[in-house]
């Protein structure tokens, strides 16, 4: 709503000219960062729905190797292994900034200390479901983090286009007929006063002339 309750003084009019210039500048700002970070999310949406159908097709691959594993050596054996093994997943998080939105980085590394298995009497189909399973779970870390980062920036997206509509459409409409309202005050009162000036300035002339007049006789 346009401030019609601000006094029409040019010191007003002066801040309300700042500030309309501060409005737009700022709704310049969020719509271009609006556009940066919606390009942004388009892409790591395109990524995530990439990622799972990776996920999906390296889970599947995984299990499929570890059900040929089984087939090969037994489920029996196929479990002593699984308790030998000693492979420590590491997942470090670390983080990147979008227009100041914090977005998560994960990395997955592994590392396999002893005792381990021997690999007499064992099956390359073992070998191999390790390593499946490995790149499944790396996978998946790099799924969870795009998904993380799609949530964080479409959370952000709405928060700036809220921000965006209220400067154009009301605090930015509202400045410039607030300021267009204290020009015309100020432009009203200056005709005004010229008005009142030119009367007084006609009864001064007049009396001047009544004087003159009157001394003459």
């Amino acid at each position: 709503m346009a401030q019609y309750n601000v006094p029409p003084t040019k010191t007003n009019l002066l801040r309300l000219k700042e500030e309309l210039k501060f409005a737009r500048l700022g709704y310049d700002l969020l719509d271009q960062k609006r556009n940066i970070l919606i390009v942004e999310l388009l892409n790591l949406v395109d990524q995530t729905v990439l990622f799972q159908e990776k996920v999906d097709d390296a889970l599947k691959e995984a299990f499929d190797t570890l059900s040929k594993a089984i087939l090969k050596m037994g489920k029996l054996k196929v479990q002593n292994i699984a308790g030998a093994v000693n492979i420590e997943a590491n997942i470090n998080i670390k983080s990147r900034r979008v227009m100041g939105v914090i977005l998560p980085v994960v990395e997955t590394t592994f590392e396999e200390h002893s005792p381990f298995f021997s690999l007499q009497d064992t099956s390359f189909w073992i070998d191999n479901a390790f390593m499946k399973f490995k790149e499944a779970l790396s996978i998946m870390g790099k799924f969870a983090e795009l998904k993380i980062s799609v949530i964080r920036l479409s959370s952000e997206v709405q928060k700036t286009i809220r921000k965006v509509n209220a400067l154009e459409k009301i605090a930015i409409p509202d400045l410039e007929e607030t300021v267009t309202y204290v020009q015309n005050r100020l432009e009203e009162n200056e005709r005004e006063m010229f008005m009142l000036m030119k009367l007084v300035k006609e009864r001064l002339e007049a009396k001047r002339s009544k004087k003159s007049t009157i001394a003459e006789k």
